[in-house]
Parts: structure tokens; sequence; C-alpha cells
């Protein structure tokens, strides 16, 4: 497949991205999306299956993983089973992590991560405790409670970023991302939809931003020489997108300015996003398998004070209401799916001078060339599409536009994360074979180290 100039998708794609202020270069433009299962021991300590999860991407051509959401504290979990880098012993399984990602030449990044009032399943460490966030005010869509941080406690969490970060460079990391995007943690202080404090971190964007500045600075402080750090941002938050009486949140404005002062304080790249929860109708865009939902969201039945109400809504049981909701996520995600942050992830580009990485469910080859030449983003992230095809680099390598049997945009992946294995869970991309679909989802359990041990 080539343009009209004669040029492949893939000679924009394929093209090695330089990231000048860190050094870093990743050997391709495409970069595997934070996501992940709960692959690792209740306790957060890491486990063989996400070594081989990691791995399946690196082997399939993605130039760098981003990883899943890591907690840099306990208290900042999301789901237990989640690997966590909140102390030194931490240290090692990270760096397997590595060694197994670099030995097919790709860059591994690590999204340093705090849940805020946004824990899907605290676990029995939370389960007792309110979770700390900007605001007293529960989260709207579950009901999760949650109660404004004090000054030392922020203090806190700024200094664990900090050593979390000094673990991923000890590890052999590539770099950092904060997660600054989706509703968690950070999103919560930058967000004017959440965001209700009357001091120095709240009111106007210069102090709504400050929790995600000093986290850069600790950051930097607790690093050596030009360790890649960059930010994933919400470009809007849409923070009334389930419930249009809440406010807005953050417009497009505010996060390019935003961007603009992580850009003055030394951040190497940006990664643009949207929305002010997870999952959001925008983000991911896409389906929301209602079937799916009522099977498992009763892992977070007893999360939030709203987890009855939805379960109750998800139950297809009831008929119209999960009808209804399911046609009122569709509507709030408009049309678009493919690239449905690419004019906001544009706007921002326009504003700064480091690199900036567009996430929203890209599939095609010819979208991810044009981002790239059109200036719109300089990489791509990708995370559904790589789940379905963990080799969808090779497939645009040699001239596909999409693979064979593309990404639906079902979602049935990322519900089913809350309580199974994750993997693609569309029968029809497996010609309706359920054991061959089980084999696929379950391969990243293989091998064991018991397997490996013999082979």
């Amino acid at each position: 497949m080539t343009d009209g100039d004669g040029r492949s998708a893939w000679d924009s794609i394929g093209e090695p991205l330089a990231f000048p202020r860190s050094g870093l270069t990743v050997k391709n433009r495409i970069f595997r999306s934070s996501i992940s299962g709960s692959f690792d021991s209740y306790d957060g300590t890491g486990g063989y299956a996400r070594i081989n999860w990691e791995e399946k991407f690196a082997r399939g051509g993605v130039g760098a993983i981003i990883s899943s959401f890591v907690p840099v504290a306990r208290r900042g979990r999301i789901l237990p089973s989640y690997a966590m880098i909140h102390d030194d012993s931490t240290i090692p399984f990270w760096g397997a992590v590595a060694d197994r990602v670099h030995a097919h030449g790709c860059k591994f990044i690590i999204q340093l991560s705090h849940s805020g009032r946004q824990q899907d399943v605290p676990g029995v460490e939370n389960r007792y405790r309110v979770a700390l966030s900007s605001t007293s005010d529960m989260d709207t869509f579950h009901g999760l409670l949650c109660r404004s941080m004090t000054k030392g406690e922020i203090d806190e969490v700024v200094e664990q970023f900090g050593l979390a970060a000094r673990r991923a460079q000890r590890a052999g990391l590539d770099g950092v991302e904060t997660h600054s995007s989706h509703g968690y943690l950070i999103n919560q202080f930058l967000s004017s939809g959440i965001n209700d404090r009357t001091d120095e971190y709240g009111g106007p964007l210069e102090n709504r931003a400050r929790l995600l500045r000093e986290i850069v600075r600790s950051i930097r402080a607790h690093t050596d020489g030009h360790f890649h750090l960059q930010c994933k941002i919400s470009a809007v938050d849409y923070n009334n997108a389930i419930y249009p009486w809440e406010k807005k949140g953050n417009v497009l404005e505010d996060s390019v300015r935003v961007c603009q002062w992580l850009e003055e304080d030394g951040v190497d790249a940006l990664h643009v996003s949207t929305g002010s929860i997870f999952p959001h109708p925008r983000s991911p865009a896409g389906d929301f398998p209602i079937d799916v939902a009522s099977e498992v969201y009763g892992r977070m039945l007893y999360s939030g004070v709203r987890g009855g109400f939805n379960q109750r809504v998800f139950s297809a049981r009831l008929g119209i209401a999960p009808r209804l909701f399911r046609w009122w996520w569709r509507r709030r995600r408009g049309p678009i799916i493919e690239g449905i942050n690419a004019a906001h992830c544009a706007e921002i580009k326009a504003h700064v001078s480091i690199p900036v990485l567009l996430n929203g469910g890209i599939q095609r080859a010819s979208l991810a060339a044009r981002v790239i030449r059109e200036g719109i983003a300089d990489g791509v992230t990708i995370a559904r599409p790589l789940i379905a095809n963990n080799d969808l680099p090779k497939h645009w390598e040699a001239g596909l536009d999409q693979p064979p049997r593309p990404c639906t945009f079902c979602n049935k992946c990322l519900l089913n994360a809350l309580a199974n294995p994750l993997g693609c869970y569309e029968l029809s991309r497996y010609a309706h074979d359920y054991d061959a679909m089980m084999d696929e989802v379950m391969s990243v359990f293989h091998p064991s180290p018991h397997e490996a041990a013999n082979l």
C-alpha cells in the first residue's frame, strides 16, 4: 500500500523515533499502550505470566512497550494482582521484564501510577480505609468513596513517585510515564470537574497542575542523567460523559497549557488520551458489552456505593435498562473510534516542541502513517488491536492496511480483565471456536517456570 508519492505506510511507521532530551531511540513509531491484566500475585509481587505477556508484544514487533498501571504505593492500587514498584524488592522483577523485552530490540517504559479514589477492586489492604483524592466527593460512576488529601499525604505521594522512578532506572528500564489521565489521582488534581480544593493545589489551573509538576521534579531529583520521562494526559476530561449534569472538567486549552508547563519542566514526551474516568465512552472508544459487564461487574459490587445500582442496570434480565445504557454510551462516544483523539493531539503538538504520542484505537496502517506524516503525532500507542493481533506491526510491514482478523473494538477484553485473564474474547475472530479462543487467552501462562526449566 503506497500513497501518491510512492511511499508505503511502513516508510513512516517503521522509521525510528528519537527523543532528543533523553537520548532514547525507539526502532519504530509503534508503542504498545498501557494495558494489562491481573497476572501477578495478590500482594503485587510480579509474576512470570506478566513477563510472558510483555514479551508477546516485543516479539510481535512493537518499538516500545508502555506498561500497564504500576502502583507506586500500596494505597494506590486499582486491582490486586497488579505488579507494583513500591519498594526496592520489586527491582529484580522489573529487571527480568526488561531483559525479556530487550532481547527483541524493544524498549520498555513503566507507567508510574496512583489510583486516588478510582480503585476498581481495592483489595483487603485498602478495603476498610477511604481512598485518597483531591476531593472528598465520591466518584460519580461507581460511587467510590474518598477524602481530600492533607499536605503531608501529598508530599508522601510525590516522594513515592520519585523513588519508584529511581527503582525503574536501577532495574534497567528505558523510562517512566506518569499516569496523569483517565481519572486516576493526578487527573483528580488536574481536573476542574473533580478538584474542589481551596488551597495551593486547587482553584486555578496552575494550582491544579502543582501535584504533577512536583512529581516531575521529584522524578528528576531521584534519577541520574537524562532518564526518559513522559506524561500521559487527558486532552479533554469530558467529565460529564455519563451524567451530563456533572461539571465538564478540563478543556483542550487547559491541557495545552499544562503540556507547555511540562515541557518547561523538562519532560521528554507527551502521551495524549481523553477522559476523567476509566472506562470512558471515548476511552477506550468502542462498544460497551453489557453481557460481559453483567457477568464480571459483581467483582466491583462492594467497591463503591453505586455498585449495586450499576449491577442491576447491567443485568440482562432487566431488558430495557442495559439497552438504554449501551445506547447512551455509544451516543456519548460519538461516531469515531479509530484515531478518536487525533484532533486534540494535533492541537497539543502544535504548541510544544517535544515528541507527542497519540492514543486511541488505531488499527489501520494508513491512519497511523497519516498521523505521523501530517504532524498530528510522532508515534501511535495501541492496546486493543495488539491484544487481538500481537504481530500487528509485522502485518503493517508486510504491506497490509490491517490484519486479516482485525480487532472489533468490542471492549470485551477490558471488561473481562476485572475477573478473567486479559485477552481477546471476541469469539467471531476465532471462527466461533471457543477452545481456540481459550488457548490464545491462556497462552500467557506458558511457559511456566517449570516448563522453562525443562526447555
